[in-house]
């Protein structure tokens, strides 16, 4: 994933740095609204943070520009303002999230996260290729190393939610509150899923790319 950061704190700035490139996160910066929008009309990111007081060009103006421009990255508005009214202005020209300062990191990755994956979902990008494995994501069609493979709705939704973490790990429990939101099952089916899901994805090739971390969750692996 890669994040554009628009703010004009350096402390903040280095926390969030901080923070997501531990996590393997690729981040770019800004610390004023024009080199921020000029950053944003000249590269592609997976989602953009933006303060919105910000010198020379503020975060309202600068997500304004960039919706009439076409531009629908994800923005999440960042902000010591915590009035309706200024929320709903950051809605209403197009911000899809809101938080205000001070803020927790883990909500803050939590929400690009959802962004995102509703952003892929929706058609922005219809692809994810990760490891030497393609998702189509209007399709639901899924390859590796060319040879397409076939998976149930529930190994879909389990490859789709590694890939877009990987390499990162994902959590037993985020993969049964993603399949389950209301109330995950009793028995441990999570177990028989990711079975299925390696019989497809691992067993016909050389080399295994869902790693299981003990006790922890799994990942797909960056070698392939």
């Amino acid at each position: 994933m890669k994040i554009l950061l628009i703010e004009d704190s350096q402390q903040i700035a280095e926390v969030i740095f901080d923070y997501f490139e531990a996590k393997g996160v690729v981040l770019d910066y800004a610390a004023n609204g024009k080199h921020g929008l000029q950053l944003a009309q000249t590269e592609k990111f997976d989602c953009i943070i933006l303060d919105l007081m910000l010198p020379s060009i503020d975060g309202i103006s600068v997500c304004k520009a960039l919706r009439a421009d076409g531009d629908n990255t994800p923005i999440v508005m960042l902000t010591a303002r915590d009035t309706h009214s200024d929320e709903l202005l950051g809605f209403d020209v197009g911000a899809d999230d809101y938080i205000v300062k001070p803020f927790d990191l883990a909500l803050l990755e939590a929400r690009i996260n959802s962004l995102v994956r509703r952003h892929c979902g929706n058609g922005f990008n219809n692809e994810i290729n990760q490891s030497g494995i393609r998702l189509d994501l209007k399709t639901y069609q899924v390859w590796r190393d060319n040879t397409e493979i076939k998976l149930n709705p529930s190994c879909f939704k389990i490859l789709k939610l590694l890939l877009e973490r990987a390499p990162n790990l994902v959590s037993r429990s985020e993969i049964e509150q993603m399949l389950w939101p209301e109330e995950p099952p009793e028995q441990d089916v999570l177990r028989k899923h990711i079975h299925q899901l390696r019989v497809k994805i691992d067993k016909p090739f050389a080399v295994d790319v869902i790693k299981t971390i003990p006790k922890l969750g799994y990942q797909i692996s960056g070698e392939t």
